[in-house]
């Protein structure tokens, strides 16, 4: 085969997920506009878990490429950046009338920010790290928060849609933050690992599974709050550390 042609080629099998991620999305919009948003959150994890599948996908099969890299930030987009935005601005954010759609559009747009320094920024950054909070741990925040409001008492059931303004609002504000969160992608999950890691991997997974809506939204909670926490205290530490160090040296 000619290898100008190969280069022109794409790769199926991984752009499928990423495919699948989009229509997720598309079910999403759908639902959230007829008043179903249990089921437009359930689309948006739903595309979280085919958006970390078609990554894993395409370096597994050796299928990565610069077109799979662009539909897939232009698939998050729309599921994470999008849908989630108009999730929220038709279940509780249109109780604020121009305020709500300053903030429901101000997630979407630093979603789109937060995707687009990413694409250019992938040869600078180390793996290690995300510089600002990843796109699907957003719309996976504003998703989660609509299955934990159950859990909410009554009695406050009417600061609700001011929580859910500020919570879009910080996950909108993390996503083109310079805080660094932890990527997870250096951590090699097909390797071998200790008998004790399965044995935690199992208790996380049978925590998640008696509680799911509960403990979904406190683990991703615990992710956004993660980065913050890594940054100006442990990092600042460190940095502080170093120049004590240099100064006495």
């Amino acid at each position: 085969m000619d290898q100008s042609k190969a280069r022109k080629g794409i790769y199926i099998l991984p752009n499928l997920f990423t495919t699948a991620s989009l229509f997720a999305g598309f079910m999403g919009l759908v639902w959230a506009s007829a008043g179903k948003f249990e089921l437009c959150a359930t689309a948006i994890l739903f595309s979280a878990l085919m958006d970390g599948l078609d990554g894993k996908v395409a370096r597994l099969t050796g299928t990565a490429s610069e077109f799979g890299v662009q539909y897939d930030s232009l698939c998050d987009l729309v599921a994470f950046g999008v849908v989630p935005s108009f999730m929220m601005y038709s279940m509780y954010l249109h109780q604020f009338n121009r305020l709500g759609i300053a903030v429901a559009f101000l997630f979407a747009a630093c979603a789109a920010l937060r995707l687009a320094r990413f694409n250019v920024s992938t040869a600078v950054v180390p793996k290690k790290f995300f510089i600002g909070l990843p796109s699907p741990a957003g719309g996976c925040a504003l998703a989660a928060f609509v299955f934990f409001t159950q859990y909410i008492p009554a009695e406050l059931s009417g600061i609700i849609p001011a929580i859910a303004l500020g919570l879009t609002f910080v996950a909108a504000f993390s996503m083109v933050s310079r805080v660094r969160y932890f990527s997870f992608k250096e951590y090699g999950f097909v390797k071998a690992r200790p008998f004790s890691t399965l044995v935690s991997a199992i208790l996380i997974f049978t925590l998640i599974v008696s509680e799911p809506k509960l403990l979904g939204f406190i683990i991703i909670g615990g992710y956004i709050i993660s980065g913050p926490v890594y940054t100006f205290l442990f990092l600042s530490r460190r940095s502080t550390k170093l120049l004590g160090d240099l100064s006495e040296s």
